[in-house]
């Protein structure tokens, strides 16, 4: 899968947790901009690993700060 359609389905996954209807950029911040919480960080990355199966561990959520990363993580995670 390439990242275009990876960012495509983490953009449809992402949206019931966007309660401001920001506009989702690579450069998008979740804490500052989407302004999720530790709770919605932890159901949005359920999300996302069960959609795409995967295991994102605490150390790579730590390093992934806005969308753009988390779209390379997610693709690199799916081989």
């Amino acid at each position: 899968m390439d990242r275009e359609e990876t960012s495509a389905r983490i953009a449809a996954l992402i949206e019931p947790f966007n309660k401001k209807g920001i506009e989702i950029t690579d450069s998008t911040r979740f804490t500052d901009d989407l302004e999720f919480d530790s709770l919605t960080v932890m159901d949005f990355v359920a999300a996302i690993e069960d959609e795409f199966d995967i295991i994102i561990s605490m150390n790579q959520q730590a390093e992934i700060e806005n969308y753009g990363q988390l779209v390379d993580a997610v693709v690199k995670l799916q081989g």
